[in-house]
């Protein structure tokens, strides 16, 4: 892909995830047109235009998509709170069926789609990896469920398509924060009293980000790219968060079944209050699985390498400690 005068149109640019894509995409010498919705801002930078719109109004969109030589799409609602459900479904599936539908009407020639590792599922005897899909099962998260069924969709659009699967982010920036920055956070205030028994695959953000560029410039259409980092337990990865707080890491392996019940109660009361469960059920579901994927294809096809996890993590530390999230 020729970057001289290449402009690409980006959605989510002021989340955590498209923040740092953002950076890849200027730092590369690609101009960018930024979908910000609402209230949303983004600081003035040489080679940003701003966008206003609304992913609910996709036809709205395609005046500012022609001319962009690719779409690269990483909006998406993060929750695990059940009255977050129908924004969830409308935002990560519709809004990613009707940016990609705007997008060929406005002739734009390839498109990259953030999808997430949980669309392959969990491990099994080895890591898990692009050819694999999650199985639907009872009780799962609105938002697992809308990823999957959103990168089907977004493969199946008529326009060159390239899914990644970033696993776990972790690393600066995460304004909102993200499940896996609550986790950092609660680490740090020494709000985590234990760990399950299962484990995930834990990236630098950074390299997520580099993925979709080199996804957009060198990616197979049609293909799914998952963007990983190292495997831990939870164990581990509490340590780890731990030891760059300068804290002491919990010890305490919490039994599944108390876990559940905390998790039932917290989204009991998340949903009285409308806030998002601390404990979420799904996520409790989840801390007993071996959430371990594998970055080869990436690295076979696009030159991918992932960088050691400690800094990203002493970074998302240093980041939240810096703006008092873990006061």
């Amino acid at each position: 892909m020729d970057r001289a005068g290449a402009e690409v149109f980006l959605t989510g640019a002021t989340g955590f995830v498209g923040g740092h894509v953002l950076d890849a995409l200027l730092r590369r010498g690609y101009r960018v047109r930024a979908l910000v919705r609402g209230r949303g801002r983004l600081a003035e930078r040489p080679g940003l235009t701003v966008v206003r719109g609304d992913l609910g109004d996709p036809g709205s969109l395609v005046a500012s998509l022609r001319g962009c030589t690719a779409l690269v799409h990483t909006a998406a609602v993060y929750s695990f709170a059940p009255p977050d459900g129908d924004v969830i479904r409308r935002v990560n599936l519709a809004g990613t069926t009707g940016i990609l539908v705007a997008a060929r009407l406005a002739g734009v020639g390839r498109a990259v789609v953030t999808s997430s590792s949980a669309a392959v599922g969990p491990a099994r005897d080895t890591p898990a990896d692009e050819r694999s899909w999650a199985e639907p099962h009872g009780g799962e998260s609105a938002y697992h469920r809308s990823k999957v069924d959103s990168e089907r969709a977004a493969l199946a659009a008529r326009v060159p398509v390239v899914t990644i699967l970033p696993t776990a982010p972790v690393g600066p920036g995460d304004h909102r924060p993200t499940p896996t920055g609550r986790i950092v956070i609660d680490v740090m205030r020494g709000a985590m009293p234990g760990f399950l028994s299962g484990g995930m695959n834990v990236v630098d953000v950074r390299d997520v980000a580099w993925l979709h560029v080199a996804a957009m410039e060198r990616g197979r259409a049609g293909q799914r790219y998952v963007a990983g980092g190292a495997d831990l337990s939870l164990a581990e990865f509490w340590r780890r968060i731990a030891d760059a707080a300068g804290r002491r890491p919990p010890r305490l392996r919490i039994p599944l079944a108390v876990a559940l019940v905390a998790g039932v109660i917290d989204e009991a009361r998340s949903r009285l209050s409308g806030a998002e469960p601390r404990v979420p059920v799904e996520g409790v579901r989840m801390g007993v699985r071996r959430m371990f994927a594998s970055s080869a294809k990436a690295e076979a096809e696009l030159g991918y390498r992932s960088s050691p996890v400690e800094p990203a993590i002493r970074d998302a530390v240093d980041w939240y400690r810096e703006r008092g999230y873990a006061a």
